[in-house]
């Protein structure tokens, strides 16, 4: 399923696989000047290729390699003859998607990638009309990147951010570089926020700082809980309330006690 959205030149292509006709759980592909910013997952790459069918796609850039940025990027590279352009650690898993590891959820969500070839990124991306800046953007992955475009304030921030509050997390999450890239982007002069979900954001920078704050405030109590002798599972239903659906959904890939986990581990890593 593939919904449109224009955002100026730019494009949205906020994409799902239907359940019984309904969508579940949306990530997005961006296209500015044949340009496309991540091709969602395998299940809606012929949706995505019939979609930007009349437009230019010179280019692809993906931000991080999770399958759900990078399921379109094989059809796409098959139709259109199109660059693959992504940070030089996630090449190898463009080349070969089995590389990483699928929960059973994650395989049925968005399933393994066609295989794509690659390039590495370089600190410049550019189309006939822009240039974007690549940004490093660590913690939802090590080789995680942004896409800025300075004159016009567009920033594509893949997964580096995330809106509203965390109630889970996955173990391999790195919540001081999480931080730390929030920090980053909330410093530049962003009128639009192309965000991995699709829900774009205008005039951004004080949502990705207060996201950075709350980061670290629920981090600050979490190490006080920790501190007084709290255990993580009383600081969890303390802090984050009883596991959701996600949590047996991925039978314990994503849950808040992780969430904990990764503020105590960051906090450690810091001693």
């Amino acid at each position: 399923m593939v919904h449109i959205e224009a955002h100026g030149p730019v494009v949205c292509y906020r994409v799902a696989r239907p359940i019984f006709g309904r969508p579940y759980y949306h990530t997005a592909a961006y296209w500015a000047d044949g340009l496309m910013v991540d091709s969602g997952c395998v299940h809606t790459a012929a949706g995505l290729v019939q979609a930007t069918a009349a437009l230019p796609v010179a280019q692809i850039v993906n931000t991080h390699s999770h399958e759900d940025h990078i399921g379109g990027n094989g059809p796409l590279q098959r139709a259109r003859g199109c660059r693959v352009l992504a940070p030089e650690e996630a090449l190898a898993i463009l080349a070969d998607p089995r590389r990483q590891y699928l929960q059973p959820y994650r395989r049925f969500f968005w399933g393994w990638p066609e295989p794509s070839q690659g390039e590495p990124l370089g600190e410049w991306v550019e189309t006939e009309h822009h240039r974007f800046r690549v940004i490093s953007t660590p913690g939802h992955t090590a080789h995680h990147i942004a896409l800025y475009e300075p004159e016009q304030g567009w920033l594509f921030s893949g997964d580096a951010y995330i809106g509203g509050r965390d109630v889970a997390a996955r173990l391999d999450y790195d919540v001081s570089a999480i931080i730390a890239s929030l920090r980053r982007l909330a410093a530049l002069p962003v009128s639009l926020l192309f965000p991995g979900s699709g829900t774009v954001r205008e005039d951004p920078a004080a949502e990705l700082a207060r996201k950075a704050d709350q980061m670290e405030e629920f981090g600050a109590e979490v190490r006080r809980l920790h501190a007084d002798g709290v255990g993580i599972g009383e600081i969890t239903r303390r802090l984050v309330g009883r596991e959701t659906m996600l949590t047996y959904l991925t039978a314990g890939h994503f849950r808040g006690a992780n969430l904990v986990r990764l503020y105590l581990a960051g906090h450690d890593r810091c001693l």
